[in-house]
């Protein structure tokens, strides 16, 4: 049953090959596998086998059900979690604790409750840029005028009102808060931007505007970005390439939770032009195909997630 399922497994059909361009690793993980306790001795084993190499400038998206090990490779990348074997470094160094080379939006906001809009998204560069004595020099409150200019354009680009701006959390939706969340990690500049479900908890208006906003915001800076969701068209839509992650299986341990990662081709057409391409579902059924085949290895005949890409469900 199960050789059945992996014979039957389709294939995508072949990329055109661009001319390769040397470019710069930024993230590397290499045979990471990731095993927690489960009590008794017992140990669950989530990501197995997981060999990547990221270039710098690339937005990669991660695509999976849950439970397959996405947020998990999120924080490994981010040093909020260790590999139980394996290695992974940034800009060719090793994690081994959180720092700033990476933002991190995950998929529940976290703000100050204490601090207004404004100051939340402030107050990373501001204490960065401030050291001991930087408050009392008066190059620090140029620099602060400077960075309010900044946090409200960006602010306002991810749909927020003037008025908004002097708001406390309790005094937002979740949807709102959720913007607010994205703005700060934009205003650090991280050369790597990991983005956890970033969009699901907002509405699909909201949703399709911010897809738009931070595709543009990537062109314009280029960072790293790993975007992970379970949204196959949200994937398609944004990526340069897409990563397809599936569940580990206890007896077939030697195998990746990798399922598929390919170049994006959607990502050479303008992004307006990306939703009404015929290629958007044509690619959309093939990776839904590659899924449920890898579902069904587990007793999975429909996974949710890739039942209706298109929807909003979490």
């Amino acid at each position: 049953m199960v050789s059945a399922a992996l014979a039957a497994r389709p294939q995508l059909d072949p990329i055109p090959a661009l001319a390769p361009v040397p470019r710069r690793t930024e993230i590397a993980l290499r045979n990471v596998s990731v095993l927690y306790p489960c009590g008794r001795g017992d140990s669950k084993t989530v990501l197995s086998g997981i060999d990547l190499e990221i270039a710098a400038g690339e937005f990669v998206v991660v695509l999976g059900e849950t439970g397959c090990g996405k947020s998990t490779l999120l924080r490994l990348i981010l040093g909020e979690d260790s590999p139980t074997a394996g290695s992974v470094q940034v800009d060719g160094k090793p994690v081994t604790r959180i720092d700033a080379r990476c933002g991190y939006v995950p998929q529940k906001y976290s703000l100050f409750p204490d601090r207004t809009v404004m100051g939340n998204v402030m107050y990373g560069p501001e204490n960065a840029r401030s050291g001991i004595l930087g408050r009392w020099r008066p190059s620090f409150w140029r620099y602060r005028r400077e960075l309010r200019d900044e946090a409200g354009q960006y602010l306002g680009r991810m749909g927020l009102r003037p008025q908004d701006l002097t708001k406390y959390p309790h005094q937002l939706s979740g949807g709102m808060q959720q913007r607010v969340a994205i703005a700060q990690a934009l205003l650090m500049r991280p050369p790597v931007l990991l983005m956890d479900e970033a969009f699901s908890a907002l509405d699909p208006s909201t949703r399709s505007r911010l897809q738009e906003q931070i595709h543009s915001v990537w062109l314009e800076s280029r960072p790293t970005i790993l975007f992970v969701t379970h949204n196959t068209q949200e994937a398609l839509l944004l990526g340069t390439r897409l990563i397809l992650l599936g569940r580990h299986l206890d007896d077939r341990s030697q195998r990746s939770n990798i399922l598929l990662d390919m170049e994006n081709p959607l990502s050479r057409l303008p992004f307006a032009r990306r939703a009404q391409s015929p290629e958007l579902h044509r690619i959309q059924e093939q990776v839904k195909q590659i899924a449920f085949a890898a579902s069904s290895m587990d007793g999975t005949e429909d996974p949710a997630e890739f039942a209706n890409p298109e929807s909003d469900s979490q």
